[in-house]
């Protein structure tokens, strides 16, 4: 039996283990459980992949998405792994060919849905198995749905206690890339993970930028953000609702960008083609809500774009990690309004949740905001919150670029909680700002609200400060927003010492707007040199061009035949031979049996100027 190294080497075309990778196999390859908590991108299907190659019988892997099942048995088919999977998108044709293939020990790995798992015939053939001694394990991946308090609570997944109870001796590997600490106390009690091992690598991921922007025109803020510095690649644009969705997705289109829409509304197929059309084709944007992502193993998706802001921290993390899975520089970026806070709030309490899960959820939400207003580097933050350490000054966040310009906000906040209680804790934003502002508004007029003493005080400060500094408010706990009252706001007790004059309040400065460039000339002049010098070369492009050739040929994405950071190795180091080329990352030997010919093609033909 070959070892993890071998394996590693001269499958997947890695010298060496990440982080805690081979711990990881060892441990999982020796009977051991584990709970593995590991960034996106951070090689997690590594960690039950080698340990179901290195062990006796096939590997069982619990996957609640159609589309990661299909990207990961692609890839590993690549590699020359005999590999299948069990879902509703299989007809029963092809469901009994992937039986036959598991009774005649066809298969080291086979990817199943939870609620397929569970049923009786299923259960019988692994129970068939156990007796053969034949499953080499059991992984469960995106461990974080059995969580009540997780962001992506799947219900199914609270049944796969029974692998434990019906299969004790056959290792289990339960996998995640987001769980506080709640989320993960609730993974072990769930899943009976009490005696296995646990392995928490860093959630930092330093090859993302993150920025947080004051949300004015936010379609035309995305827009700039595009052409500055993403004019040619593949990324996400979050949006909260369905019709938001579709709305950005065809004004994107409107003015140039190859745009898609997907949410759950959409019918079946068509969120089937535009996925595919994302997976498979450079360049495309994904309009989406959350409904699109969990298992989406692109690696080369350059950007994450919120225009509304997410439920929480983790979900925030989750999302933001689909960017740059690949280690190349990415961007994390989102434009956040007090508008936002609002809507997410009257979300979160609307519905028939308990009020237990309400409370944890708009605690959540409220971390995300601290997180929003944040003077401070982004990833120290972001680390904070999952209790992790970071020394901050990271280089790659608005906070730490742009260092933040604070100023002593203490009488112009005395002056919008004045304004709050005055009027009777019962208005929104807009017409507080009215009335600071001296504006006859027919609301002002209808309340008699020109005759009250915060009427038309705040004219040293614009409509759009007045916004920032009611906002940061919110943010910072002084305001509180009543859902019952239609989103008006009142005060909280810690608004009273700032009333009183024994606290002073400090506010960032929000940055003034930038005018969006126009001209074609200027677009993608600020994209981030290490991948700048790439698009530019002639070689790069004709790489590219034959890996979407080979693609189109195999059926399955780019990515699948070789990741962007491979590309850029070639393209940097020129390889001259089969040799030379299998020494690249990411290239084992079945990829270099199948493209290396047609790799040092391109690679000669540029040399010789062709």
């Amino acid at each position: 039996m070959p070892t993890p190294q071998q394996l590693l080497q001269e499958i997947f075309g890695y010298t060496a283990f990440r982080g805690a990778q081979q711990a990881i196999v060892e441990h999982v390859i020796a009977g051991g459980d584990a709970l593995v908590l590991m960034p996106t991108g951070g090689g997690k299907s590594l960690c039950y992949q080698i340990p179901a190659l290195a062990r006796p019988g096939i590997g069982i892997i619990v996957s609640p998405l159609i589309a990661l099942m299909q990207d990961q048995v692609d890839a590993l088919k690549q590699l020359g792994v005999s590999a299948a999977f069990l879902n509703s998108s299989l007809d029963a044709e092809a469901a009994r060919e992937v039986y036959r293939q598991v009774h005649n020990g066809e298969l080291k790995l086979l990817y199943v849905a939870p609620e397929r798992l569970m049923t009786e015939g299923f259960l019988g053939l692994l129970e068939w198995l156990d007796e053969q001694e034949s499953i080499a394990l059991f992984a469960i991946d995106e461990a974080h749905c059995v969580s009540q308090w997780g962001h992506d609570f799947r219900p199914e997944y609270r049944a796969l206690t029974i692998l434990h109870e019906r299969f004790p001796a056959v290792p289990r590997i339960a996998l995640t890339a987001t769980a506080d600490a709640p989320t993960r106390h609730e993974i072990v009690e769930r899943l009976a993970l009490e005696q296995a091992k646990q392995f928490v690598s860093s959630f930092d991921r330093p090859n993302i930028r993150y920025r947080v922007t004051q949300k004015l025109n936010a379609r035309n803020q995305l827009q700039a953000f595009l052409e500055s510095e993403h004019p040619q690649d593949a990324g996400i644009v979050y949006c909260l609702s369905r019709k938001k969705v579709e709305e950005t997705a065809a004004w994107l289109k409107e003015q140039g960008w190859d745009a898609l829409p997907y949410h759950a509304g959409l019918d079946a197929a068509t969120r089937q083609a535009n996925q595919s059309r994302f997976l498979r084709e450079e360049g495309v944007i994904m309009v989406a809500t959350v409904a699109f992502g969990m298992g989406i193993d692109k690696p080369n998706v350059r950007f994450v774009a919120h225009l509304d802001l997410p439920k929480s921290m983790e979900g925030y993390y989750q999302e933001t990690g689909r960017a740059g899975r690949d280690g190349l520089p990415a961007n994390a970026w989102m434009a956040y309004g007090l508008g936002d806070v609002v809507s997410m709030r009257q979300m979160l309490l609307s519905g028939d949740a308990p009020e237990e899960r309400k409370r944890v959820e708009l605690q959540k939400l409220d971390a995300l905001l601290g997180y929003c207003e944040s003077t401070e580097c982004r990833h120290q933050t972001i680390l904070r919150y999952f209790g992790e350490q970071h020394p901050g000054d990271c280089g790659q966040c608005d906070n730490c670029l742009e260092p933040v310009d604070t100023w002593d906000a203490t009488q112009a906040a005395q002056m919008a909680l004045s304004c709050v209680y005055r009027t009777g804790q019962r208005f929104g934003v807009a017409h507080l700002i009215d009335v600071l502002l001296g504006k006859q508004t027919p609301k002002v007029e209808q309340f008699d609200h020109q005759r009250l003493s915060t009427f038309g005080i705040g004219h040293a400060l614009t409509q759009q400060q007045w916004s920032s500094v009611y906002r940061q408010l919110v943010a910072a706990g002084f305001i509180a927003v009543d859902m019952e009252a239609y989103g008006g706001l009142r005060l909280a007790e810690s608004a009273r010492p700032v009333l009183r004059g024994e606290q002073s309040v400090w506010l960032r400065r929000d940055a003034e707007p930038v005018k969006r460039r126009n001209t074609k000339a200027e677009r993608g002049s600020r994209l981030r040199e290490a991948f700048a010098d790439a698009h530019d070369d002639p070689l790069w492009q004709a790489l590219r061009v034959k890996r979407m050739e080979l693609a189109k040929e195999q059926g399955v994405p780019p990515y699948v035949i070789f990741h962007d950071s491979t590309l850029l190795e070639i393209l940097n180091r020129r390889p001259q031979s089969l040799t030379e080329l299998g020494q690249i990352s990411g290239i084992g030997q079945a990829k270099l049996s199948r493209y290396g010919d047609d790799f040092l093609r391109v690679l000669e033909e540029a040399a010789n100027g062709r």
